[in-house]
This record gives C-alpha cells, structure tokens and sequence, in this order.
C-alpha cells in the first residue's frame, strides 16, 4: 500500500524529515494548485494542509487511500472535516503550535498603534520630526475584551500580564476560565467597559462578519480593534465607515476578508488603498501565526497528534 504524503504548502524541512524518517514518500509541492492536488490525491496516504488548499467533497472523493489530514495552524474552515471523517479520514490541526507568536503579534501591532511608531517612523522617512501628533496612549489601567478564549485568546492574555490591563474574556463556547489575570464575561459587559478589544475566533458561519456596524456601535466607548484571526470575520465596508466616524480609534489588521490582492475589484482596491493610507491602521499580510518557531511547532504537534512520532 502506498505510503506517500502530500504536502500542499511552504513547510519547516523538520516536517520533511521526519515523515522520511518514518518511511513515508514525501511529494512536497508548496505550489501546486487544487486541481493538481485532485489529480494526485488517489495515491496520497497523508496530506498537510494550510489555508491554501480547499479540501472539499470532490477532493475526498477522489482520496481513496488517505488515511489523514494535518492542517499547519488554526482553523479548518477549508476542509470538509465531517465528510472526511465520515470516510475514515483522521483530521488534526496544530493551533498549540502558533498560538504564542499570534499572541505576541497581536501585543505588537497594539503597542506600535497605540504609540504611533509606525505613524511617526515613517514620518520620520520624510524628515517630518513631529511629537505632538505622535503623542502615545499607555495600555496601562486599561480594560481589554477577549472575544474567543481557546488557544490564541489565551496566548494573548498571557502575553498582556506585564501590562497592568484588565482583562475580560467572552467565549460562546467555554465557561469557568476565570484566573487570576483573567475574568469571564458577557459581551454585554465588553461592550459596557472595554476599550481595546481583540478577536481570536474561527470562521464559521455564525463568526462571518460578526464585527460589522450594529458590532461597532455596540460598545460605550470608541475601540482600539485587534484582528489576527481569520479576515472575514470582519466587514471590511463597516470597519472603514467606523474609522472614518470615530467609533474606532484605531485597528490592527494581521488578515483581511480577501487576501488575494492582485484579485482584487476596484471597491476593493478602493478601500484598501483607505486602509493602507489610515495614520491609525495597522495592516500585515497575515504573519501573526507565521514565526520561524512556529513553523517547527506546528509540524511536530501535527504529527505527535496523527502518531507519527
């Protein structure tokens, strides 16, 4: 029986390695596009996933021989999970292997909007020396809203404990978290108090556009917005209008709702281009989970959790 494995995305060689160790016959092909991951699926025992590859019912079909799944990261919104389990199919994903740098990411992105050092460092490029309009705002004794407390919320939590924030966390899905750095709320009570608030939730149907205007407006205050989850969970129309009105003061935007930028249609580029030149936005391509550390953790959990180490 064959014993190949498909890997469908840049990976750390450790990857490689110790699937070869283990006698598997690595195909890797960082680029290969979905219709020739369909051609090659019938032979594939095991395929690695990112969020590049579509895993789909027509795919599954056609994968015959394949025993697992692992997906590098957080979220399996691209892959049929339940129809790939109903054949057998064994699916894992690592979020244990990127949640720190995420985390670190997010604290980053926050720290430099807050303090406008991307603001006044590239003013500085143009010899513009300016510290009045670059004057800061201090995380300290501020009230931070957790939205998701799985693995990347948690990990933000964590990275905040330094800063002398409240911190208050809503997950739909979990209850009894509450420790000493951190309090279990309602979205009521986030909308009431905070003033930073930060998403860490997959995308699914009911997360789709959950931060849209009715969102917006629902906190007392204006916001300082975190998103280093997934870029549809945002409705890019709505957070533009709330930056442009004042009921954000700010955003920091590791994904966007389409990452594909040379596909873009001119009312994307338009507010892209909004976005991208907004003195209180932050954007980067989706770099939150993508450390060089990362890239080694993912690989092992993935395959400390399919039993291949």
């Amino acid at each position: 029986m064959s014993r190949k494995v498909l890997i469908t995305a840049k990976v750390h060689e450790y990857l490689i390695n110790k699937l070869e160790e283990k006698g598997y016959e690595v195909s890797y092909m960082p680029s290969i596009s979905y219709d020739e991951v369909v051609a090659a699926i019938p032979d594939c025992t095991g395929m690695i996933v990112t969020t590049r590859i579509k895993v789909d019912k027509a795919m599954i079909d056609r994968a015959g021989q394949l025993q697992w799944i692992g997906r590098l990261g957080s979220g399996m919104e691209l892959i049929d999970v339940p129809y790939a389990e109903s054949k057998g199919i064994h699916c894992v994903s690592s979020p244990e292997g990127n949640r720190d740098t995420v985390g670190e990411q997010a604290v980053g992105m926050l720290l430099s909007l807050m303090n406008n050092i991307q603001k006044s460092n590239l003013e500085l490029r143009q010899g513009i020396w300016e510290r009045d309009g670059n004057r800061g705002f201090e995380l300290n004794g501020r009230t931070v809203g957790i939205i998701g407390y799985g693995n990347t919320g948690g990990a933000f939590a964590r990275k905040l404990r330094g800063f002398d924030v409240e911190i208050l966390a809503y997950d739909k899905y979990k209850t009894g978290f509450s420790d000493k750095y951190v309090h279990e709320a309602t979205m009521d009570q986030l909308f009431e108090k905070a003033e930073i608030v930060s998403v860490h939730l997959p995308l699914t149907a009911e997360t789709h556009h959950l931060a849209n205007t009715v969102f917006f407006n629902s906190f007392k205050q204006p916001i300082w917005f975190i998103n280093a989850a997934r870029g549809k969970i945002v409705n890019t129309d709505d957070i533009v209008s709330a930056l442009e009105t004042g009921i954000i003061r700010g955003a920091c935007l590791d994904v966007l709702e389409n990452e594909k930028l040379s596909t873009y249609s001119h009312a994307e580029k338009e507010r892209f281009e909004k976005l991208l030149h907004m003195p209180n936005v932050i954007m980067t391509p989706h770099i939150g989970g993508y450390s060089h550390e990362a890239s080694v953790k993912m690989a092992r959990i993935v395959l400390e959790k399919l039993h291949v180490i």
